[in-house]
C-alpha cells in the first residue's frame, strides 16, 4: 500500500490565494514601437473599467503551485490505468518531441495550402492510413472527438438517406453502447430504439429481426462491443441492416482490440469513426485535445464535411500537390473550424508509422492477451468468486466483471472496492457500465502493461476482498491516502461551488 506523501496532506490553495500585492514573475520590456492611445486599438465600448484582477506572484511560486497540484492527480504517468472502453495506454515521448517540431506546432491554421504542403500531405498520408486501416476508401480528419464523429456518422447518414428521398426517424443501439451514441441521436433528431442483449453478449437477432425496418436510418454498434465481446453475428446483423436501406455506424472506441486483424468494413459497416486519442496514442482526458476521424463507404463520401483535403494530379506533369477540396455540392459542411487538430494528427501518424503494418496487429494481440491473462489471474486469485466474469467466454481487449455477490455477500460495493484500488496505488476501472450488468467494473489493461503490473492489480484486488471478509467499514470509508477523500456527491451535485469569491 502506498503511504501518504506529507504533499498530500496539506491543504490545496488557489493561484489567487498565494498572491501578494507587487509581486510579480515577468517585466515586460520598453515598447520599441511608438505609442499609441488605446482608444485606437480597441474600441472604448470593449475596454474593461478597470484592470483585470490578476494573482500577483513570482516565478518560483507558479511553478512549485502548479507542480504541486499536478502531483495531487492520478496520471497514466504515475500508475496502472485500467480505464475500461478508454484505452488509457502509454503516450510515447517521440510523438510530443515531433509534435513540437517548428514546421508543426508553428504552422497557422489560416496557411495557405501552397504554403503547407508539408502538413496537407502528412494529412492526406494520415488519411490514406485510417482507410486501410478501417477497410473503408475514405477519410474526414475534422471531427474533433469521438462523439464528434458520431455526430458526424448520423448526420451523414441523414444526408445520404434525404439525398435520396427518403425519410426515417430511428437510429438503433444495442443498450451496451456508449452514453454519447443516445445523446448523438438525439442531437441528429432521430429517435433511438434500444436493442437487448443475448445470452453470449451479443446483439439479440430477435429483437433486431423486431425492431428494423424502413424507418430505421442507422445501427449504431461497437464490435468488440463494451462487454469486451466480438459479436460472432455481425455479418448477419449487417445484412439486416443493409437489408432495409439503413447504414452500419462503427464506434471506434474498441479499435484497439482489432487493429490489423479484421476490419469494419470488411464486417460490412459502412462509418466509421477513430478515437486517435485511444487507439493512436494521442493524449486524452486532461492531456487532449482529441480527434474523431471518420471513415466511410463509397455512397457515403459525397456527404463528407468540407474540405477535404486531397492529392491533385498537375496538368503539365510535375508534381503532385495536396490542397483542401471545397468543392462538395452535397456534404454536410464544416464540423468545425479549420481542418481538425492538427498536433493530434502528428501524433497518431508517427504512431502508425513507427509501428507499420505487423506493429499494429502485435499491438491488438498483446491487448487482448493481456485482458484475457489479467481474467484468468483475478479468477486464479480467488476474486471470481465475489466478481465473477459478466459473460464468461473468451474476451477481447476488455472485460466486465459483475460485484453483486461481492455486495451481498462482504457488504462492500463496487464503488468501495474502486475506492480502496486508490490506497494500493492503482487507479479504478471504469465502474457501473455497462448498465446491464449489476454493479460492473469494467476493466481495460491495454496492451503497454508489464504482466508484472497486472499481478500487482490482481493481488491488490484479491487483498481488498480478504480484507472486506474480515472488516467492510475498511473498504466502505476508502480512500485514506490520496489529498481528497470520498465526496459528497449529492451535495456536491446539489449545491455546486463553481466559483471562488475573490
Amino acid at each position: 500500500m502506498n503511504v501518504e506523501p506529507p504533499l498530500q496532506r496539506e491543504r490545496a490553495v488557489t493561484i489567487f490565494e498565494r498572491s501578494q500585492p507587487g509581486r510579480r514573475a515577468f517585466v515586460a520590456p520598453p515598447l520599441d514601437v511608438p505609442e499609441r492611445p488605446l482608444d485606437e486599438l480597441i474600441p472604448a465600448a470593449l475596454q474593461r473599467p478597470r484592470p483585470a484582477r490578476l494573482p500577483e506572484v513570482s516565478e518560483p511560486e507558479i511553478v512549485r503551485h502548479y507542480t504541486r497540484i499536478s502531483k495531487r492527480n492520478f496520471d497514466l504517468d504515475s500508475g496502472f490505468y485500467p480505464l475500461g472502453s478508454c484505452t488509457m495506454k502509454h503516450n510515447p515521448r517521440l510523438h510530443e518531441r515531433v509534435a513540437a517540431l517548428p514546421g508543426n506546432a508553428r504552422l497557422h491554421p489560416l496557411q495557405d495550402p501552397r504554403r503547407a504542403q508539408g502538413a496537407l500531405e502528412l494529412m492526406w498520408r494520415l488519411q490514406e492510413a485510417l482507410a486501410e486501416i478501417a477497410g473503408l476508401p475514405h477519410v474526414s480528419l475534422q471531427p474533433s472527438a469521438g462523439s464528434h464523429g458520431e455526430l458526424a456518422g448520423v448526420l451523414l447518414t441523414r444526408a445520404y438517406h434525404v439525398d435520396r428521398g427518403e425519410h426515417r426517424t430511428k437510429v438503433l443501439a444495442p443498450d451496451t453502447a456508449h452514453g454519447t451514441n443516445p445523446a448523438t441521436v438525439t442531437m441528429a433528431g432521430y429517435e433511438l430504439v434500444k436493442l437487448a442483449t443475448a445470452d453470449d453478449g451479443g446483439v439479440d437477432l430477435d429483437d433486431l429481426r423486431a425492431k428494423v425496418g424502413d424507418d430505421v436510418a442507422c445501427l449504431m454498434l461497437t464490435n468488440p462491443n463494451t462487454l469486451g465481446l466480438f459479436d460472432r453475428n455481425i455479418e448477419e446483423i449487417a445484412r439486416l441492416v443493409h437489408g432495409v436501406g439503413a447504414t452500419l455506424y462503427y464506434d471506434g472506441a474498441n479499435l484497439n482490440a482489432v487493429t490489423g486483424i479484421s476490419r469494419p468494413g470488411d464486417m460490412g459497416f459502412d462509418i466509421v469513426h477513430f478515437n486517435l486519442h485511444k487507439t493512436f496514442t494521442q493524449p486524452h482526458g486532461g492531456g487532449g485535445p482529441g480527434a474523431g476521424p471518420i471513415a466511410v463507404s463509397d455512397r457515403i463520401e459525397p456527404f463528407l464535411p468540407r474540405p477535404q483535403v486531397v492529392r491533385r494530379e498537375p496538368d503539365n506533369g510535375g508534381e503532385p500537390f495536396f490542397d483542401l477540396d471545397f468543392e462538395r455540392p452535397k456534404s454536410i459542411g464544416r464540423l468545425r473550424g479549420f481542418q481538425g487538430n492538427y498536433g493530434v494528427f502528428v501524433r497518431s501518424y508517427a504512431y502508425i508509422r513507427s509501428l507499420g503494418a505487423d506493429g499494429l496487429r502485435e499491438m491488438s494481440e498483446i491487448a487482448v492477451l493481456n485482458a484475457n491473462y489479467l481474467l484468468a489471474r483475478l479468477r486464479e486469485a480467488g476474486v471470481a468468486e465475489y466478481l465473477p466474469v459478466a459473460y464468461d467466454r473468451l474476451c477481447m481487449h476488455e472485460f466486465v466483471l459483475s460485484g453483486a455477490p461481492m455486495k451481498r455477500e462482504l457488504r462492500i460495493r463496487t464503488l468501495d472496492l474502486a475506492k480502496r484500488l486508490l490506497d494500493h496505488g492503482f487507479h479504478p476501472p471504469t465502474v457501473y457500465f455497462p448498465l446491464l450488468v449489476d454493479e460492473a467494473l469494467l476493466v481495460e489493461p491495454t496492451e503497454t502493461e508489464t504482466r508484472e503490473t497486472l499481478d500487482a492489480f490482481a493481488d491488490a484486488i484479491a487483498e481488498i476482498l480478504r480484507e472486506a471478509a474480515e472488516d467492510p467499514e475498511i473498504a466502505r470509508q476508502a480512500p485514506y491516502t490520496t489529498p481528497v477523500r470520498r465526496l459528497d456527491e449529492a451535495t456536491a451535485a446539489r449545491r455546486p461551488v463553481i466559483r471562488q469569491v475573490l
